[in-house]
């Protein structure tokens, strides 16, 4: 599927309404039905002010009508480059601390007991910019259980950690400009502590929707961490392995790290913290309009919300200076750490200009942040974007 114009996400829409869009998007999956379907239909879209249009292999927002997201919209980012190699000759070697290293095969995986996932997957700097709200997706994921797998190999009680590393290598340089300057070729990985890869149960993916995944999303195998930001899912994976101590390399220690200030006190003190678990996020994806009545034009929206599993409660919205509104929540396509549609008709509205913004409420009560709370705006990386994100429009009467 290519990317779509506004002008032509008006046309979808208008196909939609004499009921042809499902008719033309058989094959994509999971689209949504039902009283929702009819809402993401009604009314002409309205373009978001000064926002740059969407590029290929990225979420366009303004078309978004299914659940999980199809190929031409799951972005992918690579810190080493695609790796080339003869998937006949691919292994996913096992080892460390472990009674027996494996050496396996494509096939060797695919003949293990297989489990599904549907989960949000989104890049760690997604949301650092007006620019770049649109490397997120929604994928059900199948593969083999990473801890099946570890436990038969059997794990040396002195575990503490797994690392998984890609195919994708690159030189790095430590401490460049000294007298103790080294340049060594590693390869990309990614670590995390036994207990969360216990918690969380991480499958080796071999499959996206049911379908094989594609070369630059990661294949032949893909680690999948279901609730932690994209750079924890390790692609082309090449090794796992048991180790008694603390992984180090450049995407663990130097880079995918948050730099936050707390208060303290009348101080504010920076710490660093290791990118990992999915922050709680919400976002207008769009807004409609239909005729304008008694000088007034009612407006219809919708977004999407997502967090780490913990579970979205409600989505509020708001326009321009007014009261927060709770929206209704898509209750046929949920999954614990799939992302959750929310749609809302709005009060009319007059004609010019005006701004929408949605905040999510997680199980626990957390309230997603303004850009001006201190876990926002004491942030120094731009890692972990998740505050609220106003959307500017313009209506005419």
């Amino acid at each position: 599927m290519k990317p779509i114009n506004r002008r032509e996400a008006g046309q979808k829409a208008a196909l939609a309404a004499t009921g042809l869009l499902a008719w033309l998007s058989q094959g994509n999956g999971a689209l949504v039905n039902g009283a929702l379907a009819q809402e993401l239909t009604d009314g002409e879209l309205v373009p978001f002010l000064n926002e740059p249009r969407t590029p290929p292999n990225r979420l366009d927002w303004e078309v978004l009508d299914t659940w999980l997201t199809p190929q031409d919209q799951v972005f992918s980012v690579q810190h080493y480059g695609v790796p080339k190699f003869d998937y006949d000759s691919y292994r996913l070697d096992v080892g460390g601390l472990v009674d027996k290293s494996l050496s396996l095969t494509l096939a060797d995986i695919k003949a293990r007991p297989k489990s599904d996932v549907t989960m949000v997957l989104e890049c760690a700097g997604n949301g650092s910019n007006d620019g770049f709200m649109n490397a997120v997706c929604n994928n059900r994921w199948s593969g083999t259980p990473l801890m099946d797998l570890l436990d038969q190999c059997g794990i040396n009680s002195a575990t503490t950690e797994i690392v998984f590393f890609g195919k994708d290598t690159q030189e790095e340089v430590l401490r460049p400009g000294t007298k103790r300057e080294l340049k060594v070729e590693v390869p990309f990985g990614r670590s995390m502590s036994i207990d969360d890869a216990r918690r969380l149960a991480p499958l080796l993916a071999y499959e996206r929707n049911g379908e094989p995944i594609e070369h630059r999303n990661g294949a032949p195998i893909r680690l999948i961490v279901p609730g932690w930001y994209g750079v924890a899912n390790v692609k082309w994976l090449s090794r796992i392995e048991c180790r008694d101590r603390r992984y180090m390399g450049r995407y663990m220690a130097r880079d995918y790290v948050t730099v936050r200030g707390e208060r303290q006190g009348d101080e504010v003190v920076f710490v660093e913290t290791s990118v990992t678990r999915i922050n709680l996020k919400s976002v207008v994806a769009r807004v409609t309009r239909k005729p304008t009545e008694n000088e007034k034009i009612p407006l219809h929206a919708f977004g999407v919300a997502w967090d780490d599993g913990t579970g979205i409660e409600r989505v509020e919205v708001k326009v321009d200076e007014g009261p927060w509104q709770p929206t209704n929540l898509d209750v046929e396509n949920r999954s614990q750490f799939g992302w959750t549609f929310f749609s809302i008709e709005l009060p009319p509205v007059s004609a010019g200009e005006h701004t929408i913004v949605s905040r999510a409420i997680d199980a626990k009560g957390r309230i997603q942040p303004t850009a001006e709370d201190d876990e926002i705006a004491l942030k120094r990386t731009y890692w972990e974007a998740y505050q609220q994100w106003p959307r500017s429009f313009s209506v005419e009467a």
